[in-house]
């Protein structure tokens, strides 16, 4: 059942990501990045092996419809490989083996830094590989803290939406 809700977010934030965030572009920078949240909220006791998978893949079907081969897959691996080491951080000491990451469970303040912190990785790695050069670094420098603005914007959204 997991298997399966977690398939269904995939399928949808890779959709509105495709059908509607790859069209804003504030400023010829900034782009809201919403799946990066479907690593962020990967639940305390989660297999590693099945995150690093997921945030491959995820990585690598926006990889497909961005046309930036492998960028957004490695930047995603890396999101999904850190975010069980940053989780326990931000947890109670009795925290139930398969808590789920969210703002209700960790509290906003907690979720928020946590979100904050992945989607900063996350967004320096996506634009240093996609630049792959420091050349420009006021412009790169834009790209990542509006993008990681913008998401963050969106996924405080969805956690408010989410039960």
């Amino acid at each position: 059942m997991e298997a399966i809700r977690r398939f269904f977010l995939f399928a949808g934030l890779l959709l509105v990501q495709v059908l509607v965030l790859n069209r804003i572009q504030l400023f010829h920078c900034a782009t809201p990045l919403l799946y990066v949240y479907f690593a962020v909220i990967f639940p305390l006791g989660y297999p590693r092996w099945a995150a690093l998978l997921w945030g491959f893949v995820m990585g690598l079907a926006v990889d497909v419809f961005f046309n930036t081969p492998g960028v957004a897959a490695a930047s995603m691996t890396l999101v999904a490989l850190l975010q069980p080491y940053l989780l326990p951080l931000f947890l109670p000491r009795d925290a139930e083996e398969q808590m789920a990451t969210s703002a209700a469970t960790l509290g906003w303040g907690k979720f928020m830094t946590l979100a904050t912190i992945l989607v900063l990785i996350y967004c320096i790695v996506f634009f240093s590989l996609e630049a792959f050069t420091f050349f420009n670094w006021l412009h790169w420098l834009e790209c990542v803290g509006g993008s990681a603005l913008l998401t963050l914007v969106l996924i405080a959204t969805l956690e408010t939406l989410r039960k």
